[in-house]
């Protein structure tokens, strides 16, 4: 499904270069739950990035359902970000002035090449909704949620064009303990009753530890391990820069 082969990324600042990810290699098969664990700055939402296709200025070879990204034009990277992947984030990107239901079908506004059929976008956001458990907020707006059922519904949001993958950066860095496990919950009920493959990154080594893979990046390299409380400690708040 996802495989990486001898990526390299680089920050450049002023005179300095700081070679982040050092020529990794992963393979993920479909319908695995990973998550992917390490200090801050390491790297892992930018790899993360890379593989939504967010990120392209990398040198190595993405590939995703058979499609090396880095070989995409722009309007096919932009249909494989709306229509292959799901995006989560620690920022739940909720536009306060449309209702949970609007901002569900925004993927149909910016699917290419097609005008959006409202009636249509709207019965798959109501399906999706029900999914999330959140069948009675559709008409409410975001400001009027709970973080965590903000959350369900960026989830839901990224669930619309029903992708192959789920990609989560932090997707429980806003929320208490008890919702980010409820979170966590929903995503691995994606994973197996829908079969879709699903990323996390995460500092939280509870989190990683619940996931039945876990990749740790540090120092430009991608290992994986059996216990995150043992390879990351029990606390990274520093954030998450790249």
């Amino acid at each position: 499904m996802i495989r990486i082969r001898g990526m390299h990324k680089s920050y450049t600042t002023g005179k300095m270069v700081t070679e982040v990810l050092r020529g990794v290699d992963l393979d993920i098969d479909n319908g695995e739950f990973i998550s992917v664990i390490g200090p801050s700055g390491s790297g892992k939402s930018t790899l993360l990035h890379a593989v939504g296709g967010l990120d392209s200025d990398y040198t190595g070879a993405i590939e995703v359902d058979g499609k090396d990204l880095a070989k995409l034009s722009d309007a096919e990277l932009s249909a494989y970000r709306n229509e292959t992947v799901g995006f989560v984030f620690q920022s739940f990107y909720l536009l306060p002035h449309l209702t949970c239901l609007e901002n569900i079908a925004l993927p149909a506004v910016f699917k290419r090449g097609a005008e959006a059929d409202v009636e249509a976008a709207n019965k798959r956001a109501r399906e999706v909704l029900e999914e999330v458990d959140l069948s009675e907020k559709a008409d409410v707006f975001p400001t009027m949620l709970s973080g965590g059922q903000r959350q369900r519904i960026a989830i839901a949001r990224a669930l619309f064009n029903k992708p192959q993958v789920m990609l989560c950066d932090e997707p429980t860095g806003n929320l208490d303990s008890k919702t980010g496990t409820a979170i966590i919950d929903l995503f691995r009920k994606l994973n197996e009753d829908d079969g879709i493959t699903v990323l996390i990154v995460t500092h939280d080594p509870r989190i990683a530890n619940s996931t039945s893979r876990k990749i740790l990046v540090a120092d430009g390299a991608l290992t994986e391990v059996e216990d995150a409380t043992e390879a990351i400690g029990g606390d990274d708040n520093n954030g998450d820069e790249a």
